[in-house]
């Protein structure tokens, strides 16, 4: 098997394991189950942001969120630690999730390795893979889902919304900082005010 066809191959898997996905979403007029769509935009948007990405990052966004629906936050209690106790199972289960889509395949320990890092979002800030992993999810997060968030929370005032894109703005990379205020995302126009007021 040549490394384009594997890469392709662990790809189809990934997408096969996010079309299973109960849940659906309208994009442009179309239904698609939700963790497949996500899977997507988040190659889309490395293909974009960092078009030189090896194809372990390659596998890494599309796996970010891989059957993520088997998990749900509702098996955990409604309150902080129950959402952090669900945060770390998530990781690992995405992780592990890849991880075992590689190994059928093939792919050297060294590689599946890598995946599971940054997949399993380990050591941010320090490990470059997982810091990419986190740029693309929060690019992602301010083209295609930031819209529907807000939309979601009329409750939130101007200043839990300033907090919240400042958050995300702290754990991007100033390169993915730079991509972003360059106009290389399509921002929603009535948030992008708010966005730079967050930013400025």
């Amino acid at each position: 098997m040549t490394e384009a066809s594997r890469l392709e191959k662990t790809l189809a898997l990934i997408d096969a394991a996010n079309k299973e996905d109960p849940n659906m979403e309208t994009a442009d007029g179309k239904e698609w189950p939700k963790e497949l769509l996500y899977g997507q935009r988040m190659s889309e948007m490395i293909d974009r942001f960092k078009p030189d990405a090896d194809d372990e990052m390659k596998i890494a966004v599309r796996a970010q969120h891989i059957q993520r629906w088997k998990s749900a936050r509702s098996d955990y209690p409604m309150n902080r630690a129950g959402y952090l106790q669900w945060r770390v199972h998530l990781y690992k289960f995405h992780a592990d999730t890849v991880g075992q889509i590689m190994e059928q395949l093939g792919w050297p320990q060294e590689s599946i390795e890598r995946v599971k890092k940054a997949v399993g979002k380990k050591g941010i800030k320090v490990n470059p893979d997982s810091q990419l992993l986190e740029d693309i999810a929060d690019l992602v997060f301010l083209e295609h889902y930031m819209d529907a968030f807000v939309a979601k929370h009329p409750e939130y005032d101007e200043q839990k919304w300033l907090d919240i894109i400042r958050k995300t703005w702290k754990k991007m990379s100033q390169n993915a900082q730079e991509f972003a205020l360059a106009g290389n995302i399509k921002l929603p126009e009535h948030l992008v005010p708010l966005i730079q007021k967050a930013v400025a």
